[in-house]
């Protein structure tokens, strides 16, 4: 018989026979230690893989994980709390009661991870009171703690969020705010802009704020318009962000506001006309609904902001004289579509062929499928659905090629080349054309040459701003009629211009 070990020592050493384990954990073995104590010395960690250990010299101790025993282990905690063993604390909320660890509730909620870790007064009782969340907001938050699932849906999402809030579960409450998000209507979103407001959620209020510009309308005759409060009003129609035909739509919600109460609201209406852009309003508008309204021709100082309406338009010679916040014009925000920024140069001046995407409504960017060659200087337009890529430069000669891109196939194809090679080149889409400033099939030269030229189609015409006459940058813009086939100047541009960028949005409404 083998007589045991008489030291630690013999122990170690027959520990570091061991070569090879034949399992499915993880191993983690650790090189000599410091002797009979067991204390680690100067040692070296060696990751092992599961069914293998790999040798070291003198080995002393060896480090054993098990994965996933944390994930086992919390379920089995779930079962233990169901059937009420070693609960050590009760959570009590009106006449109901929930039972819980507290290692566990100072483990995953930050609330009682404080309250239980800084000797507070609840962390010696066995029951605690929660006056600030409802109780079955309360219970899906505990087995939350267990589970890591928490069910979402209309009837709970908002009591969930106040509680998951209160407990300093945020990425619960994140996801409660991202499920309100998907339930934006114009019969809901002003309440869920205030229930925002009221947790100091600013994503859901940055979401909600952008929902109410796009569909001001539609928000505005709902139920929850005529209840804002007075000061809530005048933060919404004061925006420049708002998406509105004319600013006839914020003249008609703002009467519909004031005549719903109209005994205590009517002494607002001259705060409320002076955020509205009445010179923004058309001259008949002005005479046939806004003088015409009882309520302002009884008012002194509305009577004043329709004058000075009235003057905006009889007299434009002065209206650099009236510039206001009620002159200015809304500038709405929103871009329906996503935008391509196609090619273009690096820091290195290398011509590259990558495309990134951009997405108003997320405000991010994502890489898209790039093009078959280098372009810089590259000239783009949309027509029928597709992007076409013309010419540009490679980084060695300009091109002739041309790319066409099919979002729905996410893939480039080649066109028909132009004519001629070219880069910085000007293009535009219209109707079913596309021109291309020196393209293919001539049409009438401009009155001046133009390189680095911004083109655009507007009203049935091309446009031809600035550009580059080879000795100094241009503020001249010409118009093409296709159906005359001549280029006419048109009034310039305040300052030279070239390489500028430049785009044609026919309406800000979308609704």
């Amino acid at each position: 018989m083998s007589s045991s070990p008489s030291s630690l020592e013999d122990g170690v050493r027959l520990l570091g026979t061991v070569e090879r384990c034949d399992c499915s954990r993880k191993v983690v073995a650790v090189g000599t230690g410091s002797g009979g104590t067991g204390t680690a010395g100067s040692s070296k960690m060696i990751e092992m893989q599961p069914a293998e250990l790999s040798e070291t010299e003198d080995n002393s101790y060896m480090y054993f994980r098990q994965e996933g025993l944390f994930a086992n282990s919390f379920p089995k905690m779930k079962e233990i709390r169901r059937m009420g063993k070693l609960c050590d604390v009760t959570l009590k909320v009106d006449s109901h009661s929930f039972s819980a660890h507290r290692i566990v509730l100072a483990a995953t909620i930050p609330y009682f991870y404080a309250m239980f870790t800084h000797n507070m007064a609840e962390s010696r009782i066995k029951e605690i009171t929660m006056k600030e969340i409802e109780p079955m907001a309360l219970e899906s938050l505990i087995n939350f703690a267990y589970s890591g699932l928490v069910k979402i849906d209309t009837q709970n999402v908002q009591s969930l969020m106040v509680g998951a809030s209160f407990l300093q579960l945020n990425e619960v409450r994140d996801a409660c705010a991202k499920f309100l998000k998907r339930k934006f209507h114009p019969q809901n979103v002003l309440g869920i802009r205030q229930f925002a407001d009221t947790l100091g959620c600013s994503k859901l209020i940055v979401s909600a704020d952008r929902y109410i510009h796009q569909h001001f309308s539609k928000v505005a005759a709902g139920d929850e318009f005529v209840a804002l409060s007075y000061s809530e009003l005048i933060d919404v129609i004061g925006r420049d962000e708002l998406n509105v035909k004319s600013e006839e739509c914020i003249f008609e919600a703002c009467m519909r506001w004031v005549k719903h109460e109209q005994e205590t609201r009517s002494e607002y209406l001259p705060l409320i006309l002076a955020n509205i852009r009445l010179p923004l309003l058309s001259p008949q508008f002005l005479a046939d609904s806004v003088a015409t309204e009882e309520l302002i021709k009884t008012s002194h100082k509305c009577r004043d902001l329709l004058d000075e309406a009235r003057d905006f338009h009889l007299m434009p010679e002065r209206r650099a004289l009236v510039s206001t916040t009620r002159t200015r014009p809304r500038c709405f925000d929103f871009v329906v579509g996503l935008i391509f920024a196609v090619g273009g140069l690096t820091k290195n001046g290398e011509s590259v062929s990558t495309v990134e995407i951009y997405n108003p409504a997320t405000k991010e960017w994502s890489m898209g499928e790039a093009m078959t060659m280098l372009r810089s200087r590259v000239g783009v337009a949309v027509t029928n659905g597709k992007l076409y890529a013309f010419g540009g430069f490679n980084g060695t000669e300009r091109l002739s090629t041309v790319e066409i891109y099919d979002p729905r196939k996410h893939r480039w194809s080649q066109g028909t080349a132009m004519r001629c090679k070219r880069s910085a080149v000007g293009v535009a889409a219209l109707e079913d054309y596309v021109y291309v400033c020196g393209g293919w099939s001539l049409i009438a030269p401009m009155n001046v040459k133009r390189s680095r030229v911004a083109l655009a189609a507007n009203m049935g015409k091309l446009w031809a701003i600035g550009g580059y006459d080879g000795e100094s940058n241009l503020s001249t813009v010409e118009v093409y009629d296709p159906k005359t086939n001549t280029w006419t100047f048109v009034a310039p541009m305040k300052h030279h211009g070239g390489g500028v960028g430049c785009g044609v949005i026919p309406t800000p409404f979308q609704d």
